[in-house]
């Protein structure tokens, strides 16, 4: 039984220590990442968590249908909603945001530059509600803040594997400890392929289509050689061989030889390995020395975009022997 090294030790407490806000982000780095201007800046943003995906724009509920009215999402005040707000009385308009901020939102963002007038602002600081605003077009700040929480707020697993960046395609490279994963992914470097993560991929699902690996804060862009130790792939290869994330297309697993294991050869029918309930397509390699599985690992990525682009050579070889059994029996 291989030992656990230090490095994945490391990597398993800094995996912990982000646990509890892995599905959250502050209000003050969502503000930092979209350039928003905090209209309120009497409240802090850095204790606010945003855990909620869904966006909402209230029109109806200032008007005072408050139903089904989820107080959990970002509220966003756009042409219309502002608008009609400005048709209202002062009498009004006050009790149209107070019905709405009574109901402890996160946050109130005002698009296009629109600014809130003394009332509603005196009525945020009352509740304690931050007001943001944004120079931005509703609809166009609406899809760029959508994405970005998809991104922060997306289920997440870390695991134990090495990912590598080959021709375009995220390939995730599994097996037990001491396989061979990191020597691979080096030599992969060496041909001027790029180094996502070594040892624990965390893998975020930003959509039933879409699995995208990044490496722990604490060891983004290192990577342990038995024997060697921790080595910076940046500083030793510089910046074309790493990549921050990067979407998984495949997986290879890593397997000892064995004598009389049977392997899959013709590959006929493909095998998946599955994330957070999306599959990727995993392939077995047996590993013995002498293999050049930094070879092996580019061609299985050139072949999976073949695949994908409609040519699989195995349904090739297939048509090829059909036809030749056809010719044989005069057919």
């Amino acid at each position: 039984m291989r030992k656990k090294s230090n490095f994945s030790a490391i990597n398993e407490l800094a995996n912990a220590a982000e646990e509890e806000k892995k599905n959250s982000i502050s209000l003050a780095q969502l503000a930092k990442d979209m350039q928003m201007v905090n209209l309120t800046p009497e409240i802090p943003l850095d204790d606010i968590l945003i855990d909620n995906t869904d966006l909402n724009r209230p029109a109806l509920q200032l008007t005072g249908f408050l139903e089904h009215f989820d107080a959990s999402r970002i509220q966003i005040i756009g042409m219309v909603e502002h608008e009609y707000v400005n048709y209202l009385s002062v009498e009004e308009r006050a009790l149209a945001f107070e019905r709405i901020f009574q109901a402890h939102i996160p946050c109130l963002i005002m698009a296009r530059g629109y600014q809130p007038v003394e009332d509603v602002t005196a009525l945020a600081l009352r509740y304690r509600i931050p007001i943001l605003s944004t120079t931005l077009p509703t609809s166009v700040f609406q899809a760029r803040l959508l994405r970005q929480l998809e991104i922060h707020l997306a289920p997440m697993v870390a695991i134990h594997g090495v990912l590598v960046d080959v021709f375009g395609e995220g390939v995730l490279i599994l097996g037990d400890s001491g396989i061979g994963k990191s020597e691979t992914a080096l030599a992969l470097i060496k041909r001027g392929h790029r180094l996502v993560s070594d040892d624990t991929v965390e893998i975020r699902r930003y959509s039933e289509f879409e699995l995208v690996g990044r490496a722990p804060e604490v060891t983004k862009y290192l990577m342990e050689l038995r024997g060697i130790g921790v080595i910076d792939v940046k500083a030793l290869f510089g910046v074309e061989s790493v990549e921050d994330e990067k979407q998984i297309s495949m997986a290879i697993r890593f397997e000892e030889w064995e004598h009389g294991k049977v392997f899959n050869r013709l590959n006929m029918k493909e095998d998946f390995v599955e994330y957070l309930g999306n599959k990727l397509v995993c392939y077995t390699v047996p590993m013995s020395p002498g293999r050049n599985s930094a070879v092996i690992v580019e061609t299985a990525a050139l072949n999976f975009r073949q695949k994908r682009m409609g040519y699989d050579a195995a349904t090739e070889l297939e048509r090829r022997v059909m036809e030749k059994m056809m010719r044989d029996r005069g057919m």
